[in-house]
């Protein structure tokens, strides 16, 4: 039996060595191929192999699919794939009742829940009562599957995922093609790997169709989405591409100096691929060289990007007030995680964005912009970019772990399609040209690449005469560069879009949000108002400076919550902004992201008060 369903939510869940990356990636690719809706969130812990079979140790992927109304990965899975006791307990207080739970019956013995902190056995103890459980032999038939191949004990366990993904394949009938083929290209030099994991992959879904526990199968519809070429991508793909395309419209090459850091890491991975397209890249010693690497390119003239995370972004500091003092276009990526200091690597966080606006020493103001799905990641990359190399000024472009490691379906843009960006490039000789000069529009300095006959210069971090950009110690000349270098960040206003907000006609509540949970604070105010309730919803991505009309939205409405993942930095910020209104908060810290759940409940409770 088949039954059509609009969305659901799978999670894989298993120690770290269990594969579930591997496996909720491949589904993902293949139910984005299909046609649908995504979105993802891959949760691993930060340690490179935790004591196996703990709690500490869970790796999960989690997907939420559909043909419509996917705005996050969900808030608890409709099918939890749990390869061990851990990943049952790491999962068990988020499930719903009569949520489906297939595990590796396997590895459920006294050993294993004692490591996951079961007291009991909860297969006989009344735990698992509310839920539908499928006790399959995932590891022992995969064994049995590849008894005849010649693998060793270890080599044929690493398989098992793709049992599980089998299940998963014949639950939703979901084509099996696109994984195979995958084993083909990944294992190429490798012929009998590949074909353990295209056998067991099979024996999965045979196992699924013929158990009697699982009676019936699931069918999701494709979305309906405008015409044009779609791929699976991550928001750090999408950032890498974003920059790729920038560099080609401004007509330059690109320079990527970076130092690897979780989460940013996969945009110095993804940008390595394309060296063809002029990108240059040097992975530096430490993070300080990485972002001075690429002030010197900017210098010579080049699209210039550092990439990191919040500890990188405290040792890049000095020279991003470098850059504010030079006034070179450069990009400075920051993928959030939680902090401080190392803190938790591998989980999201919304907590840099004051070290953004103004973890520098002096007056040095810098355009902050945020991304907020992975697939606009590329627009907001572009955009940083336009805007570095129109203002001529360094740009904060912020994204998060939630953004950079999770993915969705992404049109394919044609380069044609995106807009033009003029960088502010003198590339002949001008007899009033002046280091210092300035567009009295943008107050935007012209950039001039050394060696240009006749027009020679040196450029530092001590301060500038306001024309010549020689050193100058003059009280006066200090007074004004401050201006002039905070009027050029506040002009940006000018060549930004308005803010918009959805909900014309409330007037009662309205949401505030930024950066990447958007999908999950625009799904929870999508719901509430498909009931009727008075609540709108507006998100920024322009952050410093603000879209010019913020004051006019907010004046509309009798009360307004900041929604953020810190402990209300944005909310802080707008007061500093606009005393005048009153900014409440709804905020979240765990290293997770928001629960549609618990913002309905929040925002149905100012509703009833108001």
């Amino acid at each position: 039996m088949k039954t059509e369903l609009e969305s659901v939510v799978i999670k894989f869940a298993g120690d770290s060595g269990d594969g579930m990356q591997l496996a909720g990636m491949l589904f993902t690719e293949t139910t984005a191929n299909v046609g649908n809706e995504i979105a993802t969130f891959p949760d691993f812990p930060s340690e490179i192999r935790a004591p196996q079979g703990t709690v500490a140790g869970v790796s999960g992927f989690q997907i939420h699919f559909g043909s419509s109304g996917v705005h996050s990965p969900g808030d608890s899975p409709d099918i939890l794939i749990a390869m061990n006791p851990a990943a049952l307990m790491a999962n068990l207080s988020q499930l719903k009742p009569a949520c489906t739970i297939i595990i590796d019956i396997d590895s459920f013995d006294k050993k294993h829940f004692e490591k996951a902190g079961f007291e009991g056995n909860p297969l006989e103890d009344g735990t698992l009562a509310d839920y539908n459980v499928i006790e399959a032999p995932i590891a022992s038939l995969t064994k049995t599957g590849l008894a005849d191949l010649g693998l060793d004990n270890k080599s044929m366990l690493r398989c098992k995922n793709m049992f599980a993904l089998g299940i998963a394949y014949w639950l939703f009938n979901e084509p099996l093609e696109k994984s195979l083929s995958f084993f083909d290209r990944k294992f190429k030099s490798n012929p009998t790997i590949a074909e353990a994991n295209k056998r067991v992959l099979k024996a999965g879904h045979h196992y699924a169709e013929t158990i009697e526990a699982i009676r019936s199968s699931f069918t999701v519809l494709p979305a309906k989405k405008a015409a044009g070429t779609y791929r699976n991508i991550t928001g750090n793909q999408a950032m890498a591409w974003g920059f790729l395309a920038a560099a080609k419209k401004a007509k330059k090459d690109l320079f990527l100096g970076t130092y690897p850091i979780t989460p940013a890491t996969d945009i110095l991975h993804e940008l390595s691929k394309h060296k063809w397209a002029g990108v240059k890249i040097i992975q530096a010693e430490d993070e300080i060289a990485g972002i001075c690497s690429a002030i010197g390119a900017s210098f010579a003239g080049d699209v210039a990007i550092t990439t990191t995370s919040g500890p990188g972004m405290a040792l890049k500091t000095e020279a991003i007030g470098l850059a504010v003092m030079t006034e070179l276009p450069l990009v400075i990526v920051n993928v959030q995680r939680g902090g401080p200091s190392t803190g938790l690597p591998t989980k999201t966080e919304q907590s840099d964005l004051m070290q953004a606006l103004y973890g520098r020493n002096g007056e040095s103001p810098i355009a902050v912009i945020s991304a907020s799905t992975p697939a606009n990641c590329f627009d907001w990359a572009f955009e940083a970019t336009r805007i570095a190399l129109e203002h001529m000024t360094p740009v904060i472009l912020l994204s998060e772990s939630y953004l950079g490691n999770g993915a969705e379906p992404w049109k394919i843009k044609l380069t044609e399609e995106l807009p033009d960006i003029h960088p502010r490039t003198l590339e002949s000789y001008d007899e009033n040209w002046k280091p210092y000069n300035r567009d009295a529009e943008k107050l935007a300095r012209n950039w001039v690449v050394p060696g240009t006959k006749g027009m020679e210069h040196r450029i530092g971090g001590l301060e500038k005469d306001e024309c010549t950009g020689c050193v100058s110690h003059n009280p006066q000349n200090h007074a004004k560069m401050v201006e002039i270098r905070h009027d050029k960040i506040n002009r940006i206003a000018d060549f930004i879009p308005l803010q918009k907000y959805k909900g014309k006609d409330a007037t009662k509540l309205l949401v505030v949000g930024w950066g990447g949970q958007f999908g999950i604070l625009f799904g929870a105010v999508n719901q509430l108002q498909k009931e009727g309730k008075d609540i709108a919803f507006t998100h920024f991505n322009y952050i410093n400076p603000l879209p010019k009309n913020t004051a006019q939205i907010f004046q509309k409405f009798d009360r307004i919550l900041v929604c953020e993942l810190n402990k209300g930095q944005f909310a802080a910020y707008l007061r500093m902004q606009f005393p005048q209104f009153n900014f409440e908060q709804f905020n979240k810290f765990e290293g997770l992201p928001f629960k549609i759940i618990d913002l309905k409940n929040k925002f149905n409770e100012i509703l009833n008060e108001a």
